[in-house]
């Protein structure tokens, strides 16, 4: 079932890791003909239980109710397919695995992944579980012998298991049809492996545990792997805006990449693609509770428990037995009530519930330790005849005995010190409010009421706002806590639980489900309109979005509309553009110069440097360059040529705003480390580049609102930009000018019909913006427009120049192609003929040099 590859683990670790094998088997693939809507789920584990089979030939398989996994198909449309991709509970002999994953595929739609022993250990009780799930949780190793040594291996073995799910994947997908949606943080590596294999797969994926402060996060060694990986998903969904936020502080620190907010909605631009952020907190399956409930074995629970606890006040914890559920904290709140509040005592009893560990390890070891211990000082204590105040089951325990001790239980305690979400008070709510059908038909209608004791630190406390919130690491004051929930008035207790009811009820995992998938639908709406590009190796790998009629600038393309026109304007910005960005020396080459002379040179043409740099260092360095024209500080400056006078091109020229921006500009400088201020002397620029990312970006935001305040009767624009807050006079921007030399040659009788408009930045998408909505009006009617950007990047030029190598060698072809004045003996008429060949050079020299075959790179 296993699609043949050639990817050797050394080769995945080290980074060189190819796309994976085409083929795919016909058992387990879509045809082609059949065109399904479906969306494959893909998590660490199935929601099916299996058990051998009574004459132990092969396995018997169920779902799993318990599963959420199972549940989510509910908020998918009806006629949706829905396929789990993901490790079965039990090891299934390498002989029965066939058998196992046909019956599999047949009965349940699941494509099982089988993990070899020594890989599963590593990448499940090693790098998840001993790596990631203790960092996510915020705890820090201390030292190399306590959780600090990074093992290698385990990362390996995590790559390795993601590769094997994702050749699960792709045996069964169809890639332009459907849709994948990857769970937790066993499979964050997941999304490269499909990315390398389909640029366009539509793909989410969901965090259910915490993301931790990027504090905490960048000591991961493999952090940067993981966070360019999470990013080959078009969604990312997380359960709290802390979590997201987390997430976004580490893109944002470690890739330089900033969010923004369109219309309610967070995104994140990675190379062209759009990447969604979505915080939704999950529910919980509502009628698989309110079947339970309707259960008569589940009635005679419940009547036994009620015997068993007659005149007692129960206080209910179902937690996993893990380091973070906070199990121990609860006793000792518990403990604590009884001392402070003796009546209590023979009263009150904490029933906790201990679901089996699903890790290991010496930590966990100690907690469980340190927990039966407190249990057995605490029922020493306070024992009396007929009374433990903590009763506690270590056990598994069906969801249909959860249900009953949920219904006896006054108030539910969770005291995790952190937890992902936690849907133990969601049931508990469901239970409390489903408990007529247990009641007698007299006390059917009696109002409803439910306590909840909740840690601020688990994501559904967020959710739940009518329960007490508890710092559990402050014993007293949950003692206290838990006091007054047993103590509060039954019209409070009925009041919170109806608004919480009410919220628990509308937000189950459907309502999660449906709002997941309809913005991932939202999210990848552009996937196929859009041309994408994979570059990179490893788990740099990323797919590039452009626009579809973006492409490469041909020379060859250029040169002969150049060659065929008479009036001609060329824009070229500088820095980026004709002089590398990483280039300590500013000053143009030689090279450049004469490329720049050549091209003035020709009476067809109009040259321009349009740059954000001074006059007077752009005069100076272009000072050989008579005939060029230089728009300096994006405009504000203008000059047609050497002996023309500089112009200013904005609607205003006092500049008695700098007195009120310039002492806030400072202010901010001096509480900002790392920042700094650029006078200018049409505008005033701060830049924070150097600052703390965070601080940086928060006070660019301060600022920009106070400047926006003081002068807004100013003739002045304030804008933010790449690290920078920029104020500068009103009217001044690279396309205004742009559109202003266009429109200036077309009243003087020199209507163009060739633009080149070249450049690398922000700043230049204006001039492109202008080409691109001039283009068959009156300026540029009937006009060869080539709008060119530097590098592969999304833009709203059409055309692209890979570095400034090439622009250079672009431009010295259409010099070599660029005609002298007329000298004697030859006439302007006899010059600026249609018939080009007509030059003292041969037509074929004036078309080799400098061109090269166009296409896409």
């Amino acid at each position: 079932m296993m699609p043949g590859s050639n990817t050797t683990l050394l080769d995945m670790i080290t980074g060189n890791f190819p796309a994976m094998g085409c083929e795919r088997p016909s058992a387990m693939t879509v045809p082609p003909s059949v065109i399904l809507d479906r969306i494959i789920v893909v998590a660490n584990q199935l929601p099916v239980k299996a058990v051998r089979r009574p004459d132990n030939e092969g396995w018997s398989f169920s779902w799993d109710e318990d599963s959420l996994l199972l549940h989510i198909k509910d908020g998918f449309p009806d006629d949706m397919e829905v396929i789990y991709v993901g490790l079965l509970k039990v090891e299934v002999d390498s002989s029965e695995q066939e058998d196992a994953s046909q019956l599999l595929w047949d009965k349940f739609n699941c494509v099982p992944a089988f993990l070899p022993p020594n890989i599963l250990d590593r990448y499940y009780h090693g790098f998840c579980k001993q790596h990631i799930w203790p960092l996510f949780h915020y705890m820090l190793p201390f030292s190399a012998s306590h959780g600090g040594q990074f093992d290698r291996s385990w990362w390996e073995a995590y790559l390795t298991a993601n590769m094997i799910f994702s050749q699960k994947v792709i045996e069964v997908i169809n890639p332009d049809y459907d849709y994948v949606w990857i769970h937790d943080y066993h499979l964050m590596a997941l999304p490269t492996f499909l990315r390398r294999r389909f640029n366009r797969l539509r793909m989410g994926f969901f965090l259910h545990s915490p993301f931790p402060s990027s504090e905490i996060y960048r000591t991961l060694p493999v952090r940067e792997e993981i966070l360019k990986a999470l990013l080959n998903s078009d969604l990312i969904g997380f359960h709290t805006f802390d979590y997201a936020r987390h997430f976004l502080s580490c893109c944002s620190r470690m890739l330089g990449l900033e969010y923004q907010l369109r219309r309610g909605y967070i995104e994140l631009e990675y190379y062209g693609r759009t990447v969604g952020i979505k915080i939704m907190p999950i529910g919980i399956h509502m009628g698989q509770i309110e079947s339970v409930l309707t259960n008569a074995d589940n009635q005679r629970i419940v009547e036994e428990l009620q015997q068993q606890f007659a005149g007692k006040t129960v206080l209910l914890g179902v937690d996993d037995m893990d380091i973070f559920k906070g199990v121990n904290l609860k006793f000792l709140a518990m403990e604590e009530m009884l001392k402070q509040h003796p009546p209590l005592r023979g009263r009150a009893v904490l029933v906790q519930i201990a679901n089996p560990a699903r890790g290991k390890g010496k930590d966990l070891e100690e907690i469980q330790a340190e927990i039966q211990e407190s249990c057995e000082r605490i029922n020493e204590n306070f024992r009396q005849p007929g009374y433990e105040p903590i009763v506690f089951i270590h056990r598994p325990v069906s969801l249909g005995e959860r249900a009953a001790y949920y219904t006896i239980a006054e108030c539910v305690v969770v005291t995790a010190v952190r937890d992902g979400m936690n849907v133990t008070p969601y049931e508990y709510i469901v239970c409390r409010q489903g408990i007529q059908a247990f009641e007698s038909s007299s006390d059917s209608n009696a109002p409803k009421k439910s306590m909840l004791v909740a840690s601020e630190f688990m994501g559904c406390s967020l959710s739940l706002s009518g329960a007490i919130r508890v710092n559990p690491w402050n014993i007293e004051a949950t003692a206290e806590a838990l006091n007054l929930a047993i103590s509060m008035v039954d019209g409070e207790k009925q009041l919170r639980h109806e608004k919480h009811y009410k919220y628990v009820s509308t937000h189950d995992v459907a309502y999660w489900s449906r709002s997941f998938f309809q913005d991932l639908e939202r999210t990848c709406k552009d996937h196929f309109r859009q041309r994408c590009w994979g570059i990179g190796f490893s788990f740099s790998f990323r797919v590039m979005a452009l626009d579809p009629n973006f492409r490469k600038l041909s020379v060859d393309t250029i040169v002969s509309d150049y060659a065929r026109s008479k009036s001609r304007a060329i824009l070229l910005d500088y820095d980026g553009t004709v002089m590398p960005q990483t280039s300590i020396n500013k000053n143009p080459s030689q090279e450049v110069i004469s490329i720049i002379n050549k091209l003035c040179g020709d009476v067809n043409n109009t040259v321009f440097v349009v740059s954000g740099r001074g006059k007077d260092s752009l005069g100076s360095w272009f000072s050989p360059c008579k005939k060029l024209g230089i728009a300096a500080e994006h405009g504000y400056f203008l000059r047609w040529s050497t002996d023309k006078e500089w112009e200013t091109s904005g609607h205003s020229t006092d500049f008695g705003w700098i007195q009120l921006a310039e002492p806030i500009m400072k202010l901010y400088t001096e509480a900002t480390d790392g920042s700094y201020i650029e006078a200018k002397e049409s505008a005033l620029v701060w830049h924070h580049q150097d600052a703390d990312p965070d601080f940086g970006s928060s006070q660019a935001k301060e600022m920009l609102d106070h400047l926006e305040s003081v002068l807004a009767n100013e003739p002045v624009a304030v804008k933010s930009g790449q690290f920078i807050v920029e104020v500068k006079p009103q009217g001044v921007s690279k396309g205004i000018v742009a559109e202003k030399i266009l429109r200036s040659m077309a009243e003087n009788g020199r209507q163009v019909d060739f633009v080149l408009c070249i450049g690398d930045d922000r700043s230049d998408e204006d001039m492109f913006e202008v080409m691109g909505n001039a283009i068959n009006s009156a300026i540029l009617s009937n006009t060869s427009v080539f709008a060119c950007t530097v590098g592969q990047k999304p833009s709203k030029a059409e055309y692209y120049l890979e570095d400034t190598a090439e622009v250079i060698r672009m431009l010295e072809a259409l010099s070599v192609n660029s005609y002298p004045p007329p000298t004697a003996g030859f006439s302007a008429l006899q010059v600026s003929s249609s018939d080009r060949s007509f030059n003292l050079r041969e037509p074929q020299e004036a078309n080799n040099e400098g061109s090269a075959p166009g296409g896409n790179s």
